[in-house]
């Protein structure tokens, strides 16, 4: 799996709950990060260099692990890896299209992420009669990544950014980022129980392991499983960060430098 960064971390520590069994490799784009600020071709080009060093290392499946990236990228990806391959996206939408029952859905995520419609065009296949609200939310990724998750700044500034959301009267609000897991307990508080909040990282799990069964892919051996980490930027600090996303200390984080050769 990949993500820019270290979000995609949330989703790591579902798979190993769900799939406990499986070796699990992740890279962290951390030289280039963030996402969601780049354009389209820039994370397509980005996320193309990192599917095929992954393909490459000999993995069975892969999991963008990263909002943006499934946004833009996921349809480029599939055409050029032959593996089993999913975003988070579809996932999580799918989940807000069955449990809404007012038809009103909210999302929130990068910029980048909302401006792509991604989640907007999969609901409205679905059903039509979904009321879509979308709030870009660019400053709750660096205050996660800052640990700031239990200052007062970040709860003043998440209660802006879902104002549009309460008016709107949403019952349904997908977190559209993998940093907003850590993030979680402090949407709930905010906008009430009556809103069910779409977890993507645990939704995307899910649909991994069904799709794992599906293709007889599911590891059942009795071996302890292996988890490695690769960054393109400076270990020691993703090691740090990966601390507050995982809840535990990873032993290795291996660097790589990734270029246009890795195309």
């Amino acid at each position: 799996m990949f993500d820019s960064g270290v979000g995609g971390l949330t989703l790591l520590k579902s798979i190993k709950t769900l799939l406990p069994k499986e070796n699990l490799i992740y890279f962290g784009d951390t030289a280039r990060l963030p996402y969601g600020t780049k354009s389209p071709n820039v994370v397509k080009k980005f996320s193309l260099q990192i599917a095929h060093f992954l393909e490459n290392v000999g993995i069975k499946a892969l999991v963008v692990a990263c909002h943006t990236a499934s946004s833009t990228a996921l349809n480029d990806l599939k055409k050029e890896i032959k593996i089993p391959l999913l975003g988070v996206i579809e996932p999580s939408a799918q989940k807000a299209v069955i449990i809404t029952k007012n038809n009103k859905i909210g999302i929130i995520g990068t910029k980048t992420t909302i401006e792509s419609a991604s989640y907007q065009s999969f609901i409205k296949k679905a059903n039509s009669k979904i009321i879509v609200t979308t709030v870009a939310a660019p400053l709750l990724v660096p205050l996660v990544e800052e640990g700031w998750v239990e200052k007062d700044v970040t709860r003043t500034i998440l209660k802006e950014y879902i104002l549009p959301l309460q008016k709107a009267g949403i019952d349904t609000l997908i977190l559209g980022c993998t940093h907003y897991p850590l993030l979680k307990r402090i949407f709930q508080e905010e906008l009430g129980r009556r809103v069910n909040l779409i977890d993507t990282s645990l939704e995307t799990a899910l649909y991994l392991k069904q799709l794992l069964i599906k293709e007889s892919l599911v590891n059942n051996g009795v071996s302890s499983p292996e988890y490695n980490f690769y960054v393109s930027d400076d270990p020691n600090k993703f090691s740090l960060s990966a601390e507050l996303f995982l809840g535990d200390k990873i032993s290795s984080v291996n660097h790589i430098v990734l270029d246009e050769k890795s195309i």
